[in-house]
């Protein structure tokens, strides 16, 4: 049985799903998930996130959460955490670029939060030469100094849709037409959670939740909160944003979200506002575009260095690949950074407080 009959069984026998089963299902449902069957990164993957883009992403942002870990003491033993790590590529390029901050490396103890199998033994590979420990989940972070790292791991998260009508709302939600799956409404009724969002909203918009947020960030702030630390989040979205941002990728097209069910990544915009919420135990900092974040840490010095040892395509690549972080018509301004830090300790360095 494909995935898609799978879930066409499903609707058929219960009822339409809801937006956050549907992504569930297609990326995390055990045999046939698109997270569980797969490596989708790369060029030969479905997407390319930073750290496959340049070393240097990862660089920064080590030496960033070093900085930091200084400025606060350097705490030991202190937790370095990564929320779905990918390949591994961005932890390895950080520990590299870190290795000579005295007593980081020794002090840290590495921890990879990730669910797929597949990608957990290429994080393996990755890592080789490093002692790493993988978690299902936050809750097994011990009680100690955190410091995180998220990129590109809220946008994939489930999220829920509503369409508001009048003082109420009716919840998209994936249905049957002709034997095809296709978006549908359900019947208009209060939702007290999205209260607030009456103020902020107009009869016929379309906003998105995701419930996923609230016990992540609970328990990443209340790690900080509680033994310091910090929490980089790195990710595409705004600040309580309205309209459709769900969207599936395959092959670095954008496809339907419905069209190939555990065969294309479905992502939405991230509501930073709801993870500062969620997360309101710490402090955290304003948004700050992904470009000025890495020039403020010194991208392009580190882009200079790196240059004066290549020639032809390889100097080439590289600079193409300095812009895309950084300028602002690329990955520059539609990615966005966020902090978690303890309250009354400075954000760390790159961030706009």
């Amino acid at each position: 049985m494909t995935l898609t009959a799978h879930i066409k069984a499903r609707i058929a026998a219960q009822g339409p799903m809801r937006i956050d089963e549907y992504m569930t299902t297609c990326l995390l449902h055990p045999t046939m998930g698109y997270y569980t069957t797969r490596d989708p990164f790369g060029a030969a993957g479905d997407f390319i996130t930073a750290p496959e883009i340049s070393q240097m992403f990862g660089e920064v942002l080590g030496l960033c959460i070093a900085q930091t870990w200084l400025d606060q003491g350097a705490p030991t033993p202190f937790t370095l955490a990564e929320l779905g790590p990918g390949r591994g590529t961005l932890m390895a390029d950080a520990l590299r670029a870190c290795r000579n901050v005295p007593g980081f490396i020794e002090a840290a103890e590495i921890t990879l939060v990730e669910a797929s199998p597949t990608l957990r033994a290429i994080q393996t590979e990755t890592l080789a030469g490093h002692r790493v420990t993988f978690a299902d989940d936050l809750e097994a972070l011990p009680e100690q100094p955190l410091f995180l790292i998220a990129n590109e791991f809220f946008d994939a998260l489930p999220i829920r849709q509503f369409l508001r009508d009048g003082s109420g709302w009716r919840e998209r939600q994936v249905g049957l037409h002709d034997g095809s799956l296709t978006f549908g409404l359900a019947p208009a009724q209060a939702q007290p959670a999205l209260t607030a969002r009456l103020d902020t909203t107009q009869d016929g918009d379309l906003i998105e939740s995701c419930a996923a947020i609230a016990p992540v960030m609970d328990t990443i702030a209340a790690r900080i909160a509680a033994h310091g630390g910090v929490a980089l989040i790195v990710d595409y979205g705004g600040w309580q944003h309205t309209g459709d941002t769900l969207q599936a990728l395959r092959d670095h097209q954008k496809v339907p979200p419905l069209g190939t069910p555990g065969d294309a990544d479905l992502t939405a915009h991230v509501d930073f506002a709801a993870l500062a919420q969620a997360g309101a135990s710490c402090a955290h900092s304003a948004l700050t575009p992904q470009g000025v974040f890495l020039e403020r840490l010194g991208i392009t010095q580190r882009a200079q260095n790196l240059a004066t040892k290549l020639t032809g395509a390889a100097l080439e690549t590289h600079i193409a690949a300095h812009h895309r972080l950084t300028h602002p018509e690329e990955m520059g301004n539609l990615f966005k950074v966020m902090a978690l830090y303890p309250q009354g300790s400075a954000p760390p360095p790159g961030v706009d407080p």
